[in-house]
Parts: structure tokens; C-alpha cells; sequence
């Protein structure tokens, strides 16, 4: 297997557990989290058939830390409320968070070996957006392990707009 075929067969296995994740939590904004992230992980499928037919690679013109932005500022009122979470959803985050580590190291490594310009940018934008998605769930964590103390983002950009 190459490194296309492992990263549509990682990204696939993401849309398999956040959709779960999904349809899991009783928080309508982690809802909305994890199915945004799936989408982000269905592009990443179609981006990768598209390189390994040769195709050059094009970026998704929003990046997912912009996509949380939005429905985060469209979510503030609930998101200002004090937000319980169970430990299944935190379980959740905490397995998402190791599997978006997982992926950026292999990610990396695929960059390095990439025999095509095209792939090597494939694999950079993966490692980019894994990253954010990375940094969306450990501040999900912190959010919903600690409302009170919480700060989103630096200066609280997504919650106060």
C-alpha cells in the first residue's frame, strides 16, 4: 500500500469514528463539530483520488480552524452557557486527538517521500489541516473539562467574534 492509498484509508477510518462521535453526543455543537470534521475528512478522500490520477492538488479555499470560526460565532449564545459534557464525549476527544496525531506524523514522513510535487503538497496541506483539527478537539477538551476557565482561541476570537 502507498502512502495515498494509507492516507484514504486514515482519513476514511476518521470519517468512520467522528461520525460516530456524531451521532454519539447529546451537544448539539459537538455535533456540528465532528460533522464538520468529517467533511474536511471526505475532502482529504477526494484529494487524494484526484493526486494519485495525477491531478495537481488544489487546497480547500476555507481551512477547518475558519470552518469552527463560523459555526462557533454562529453557535455564541449556547456557547457562552455553562456546556456539561460526559465522559464518553470526552473519551471522544481525547481518542480524536491521538488519532490526528497519529496522522500528521505519518503525514510528515509521506511528505518527505513524496515523489511528486503535487503529493509532497497533498501531504503538506494534510499535516495542516490535521494540525487544526488537532487544536479544535484539545480546545473542545479544555472547554468542556473546565467551561470556567476556558479561553478560546487567543483572545477569545471565535466565541466574542
Amino acid at each position: 500500500m502507498n502512502s495515498i492509498e494509507m492516507a484514504v484509508k486514515m482519513e476514511q477510518e476518521a470519517v468512520d469514528f467522528y461520525t460516530q462521535c456524531a451521532e454519539k453526543t447529546n451537544n448539539p455543537i459537538g455535533k456540528k463539530m465532528f460533522l464538520s470534521i468529517v467533511e474536511d475528512e471526505k475532502h482529504h478522500i477526494a484529494c487524494a483520488a484526484e493526486v494519485s490520477e495525477g491531478k495537481e492538488f488544489k487546497p480547500s479555499e476555507m481551512t477547518p480552524l475558519e470552518d469552527m470560526k463560523k459555526l462557533f460565532e454562529q453557535n455564541k449564545e449556547f456557547m457562552l452557557q455553562q456546556v456539561s459534557a460526559t465522559t464518553d464525549d470526552l473519551d471522544a476527544l481525547e481518542t480524536a486527538m491521538k488519532m490526528e496525531e497519529a496522522a500528521v506524523k505519518f503525514y510528515e514522513k509521506a511528505a518527505e517521500q513524496a515523489a511528486h510535487p503535487s503529493e509532497k503538497a497533498f501531504f503538506e496541506c494534510l499535516i495542516k489541516d490535521e494540525q487544526e483539527h488537532f487544536a479544535i478537539f484539545q480546545n473542545t477538551h479544555s472547554f468542556l473539562s473546565d467551561t470556567g476557565n476556558w479561553f478560546m482561541w487567543e483572545e477569545h476570537t471565535i466565541v466574542e467574534g
